[in-house]
């Protein structure tokens, strides 16, 4: 079956400089649609208010964003203007990055990460099966408490036109990086992963 004609319509988005993100993940069983914005920056509200009206149809639509600021109120505006507008809409967070301890980051301060990807996944298989809109939704978000994603970079990130210094010396990594190339909270030797036979 189409993702376009699943029973609820699911939509997500953020900046460039992510592919295959985000509109690799459109199609049967994931998205309906997905919303770029110019590299690393959200996408206007405007552009998420046609994505919405666009793909949605009477059952309504779940909106699946990162945690960021610039996705959070570009894309909360945009769905406050769809209901506004009489289409029913249901804002999913995921903000799954476990780097910092539970200590030292509040649940709702941390980054959105590649473990979007299964909520994205999760909502999809919810709307083929014909799950309502608050089902859908109620799905996408107990998979998004329960995923945790970790960033790894062997070399700093690095926007196209511009020539950075590379802030990771040759042998080092850094763990737990943001996806715009926010800096990580450790700078370590590789070291090989140790396998455990079950």
């Amino acid at each position: 079956m189409s993702a376009l004609r699943a029973p609820t319509f699911r939509a997500t988005g953020g900046g460039s400089g992510h592919e295959p993100s985000h509109g690799g993940w459109v199609g049967p069983g994931m998205l309906s649609a997905a919303v770029a914005g110019d590299i690393f920056a959200s996408p206007p509200t405007a552009s998420v208010l046609a994505a919405i009206l666009t793909v949605t149809g009477a059952p309504g639509c779940v909106l699946i964003i990162k945690n960021y600021t610039g996705d959070r109120l570009n894309f909360g505006l945009a769905a406050a203007q769809a209901r506004a507008a009489g289409v029913a809409v249901e804002v999913i967070i995921v903000g799954e990055d476990c780097a910092l301890p539970a200590n030292e980051a509040e649940p709702s301060r941390r980054r959105g990460l590649a473990g979007t990807v299964l909520v994205h996944k999760v909502a999809g298989a919810a709307a083929a099966a014909g799950l309502s809109l608050a089902n859908v939704a109620d799905e996408a978000r107990k998979a998004a408490a329960a995923v945790g994603t970790v960033g790894l970079s062997l070399t700093s990130c690095t926007l196209p036109g511009q020539n950075a210094p590379q802030r990771i010396p040759a042998g080092k990594v850094e763990m737990g990086l943001g996806i715009h190339g926010a800096r990580a909270r450790a700078r370590t030797a590789p070291r090989r992963a140790a396998l455990s036979a079950r």
